[in-house]
């Protein structure tokens, strides 16, 4: 027997570290018919992307009962991870992005998709500092968190190596740089995009034909292939 229709809630998410790792935030504002809520918690030290997924993780842990999501986004690392089914991939797969590297952040992936898998949801990607109303207060609200004097600890990602590089202690080599679309960002692994120069520099001896750009977290990369001289 069917309980009935789903309710309808509508879910905005921000996160955000500043530098990057460092202090960071998330927010979170919910929105079901004529009622609404709020949610932020701050880090001592954290990246944008694990507040990015805790966010939605939050958004989504708030609701007590199945319900169809609509979950709004500006974070690519997020959004391109579900809907390109990537993450699915990596949990088949023990977490392995590849052969030999494990994805990142596998402690909050699996706390989203126990959260995702419960209810009917459709992410959708914004662009961040749009003029979308919810989007601007989620990330007023992340920024607000991240700069509490009352900040949590992110042990999970304090006891890992950092996101962005090898700590000064570790050994590990950091990954080779990008140097065709599709490999990924050194920063936040998110599959690199190619992309044309607006304008070239006339007054330069040489210039870039294209460039690998980061739409996780706006890293651009100039690759030595496309250097062209005058």
């Amino acid at each position: 027997m069917s309980d009935g229709p789903l309710k309808e809630v509508v879910i905005y998410t921000d996160g955000a570290a500043e530098p990057n790792p460092g202090p960071g935030g998330y927010g979170v504002v919910l929105r079901y018919g004529k009622h609404s809520k709020e949610l932020s918690a701050g880090f001592k030290r954290t990246t944008n992307n694990r507040m990015e997924l805790l966010a939605a993780i939050v958004g989504l842990e708030a609701l007590t009962s199945r319900c169809s999501v609509t979950l709004h986004s500006d974070s690519k690392y997020l959004v391109d991870a579900v809907t390109k089914r990537s993450v699915f991939k990596w949990r088949d797969n023990d977490w392995y992005r590849t052969r030999k590297h494990k994805a990142k952040n596998i402690d909050l992936w699996e706390r989203f998709l126990a959260a995702f898998e419960k209810h009917d949801v459709q992410l959708i990607w914004v662009k961040g500092h749009a003029g979308i109303r919810d989007n601007e207060r989620c990330d007023q609200l992340s920024v607000e968190a991240a700069k509490s004097p009352a900040l949590l600890d992110d042990t999970a990602y304090t006891e890992t190596a950092d996101e962005f590089g090898p700590s000064p202690t570790s050994t590990n080599r950091r990954s080779p740089k990008p140097k065709k679309p599709g490999d990924l960002c050194r920063k936040c692994e998110t599959p690199l995009v190619k992309r044309t120069p607006k304008k070239r520099r006339e007054r330069k001896s040489y210039y870039f034909e294209w460039y690998l750009y980061c739409d996780g977290c706006g890293t651009m990369y100039m690759v030595e292939e496309a250097k062209r001289y005058n």
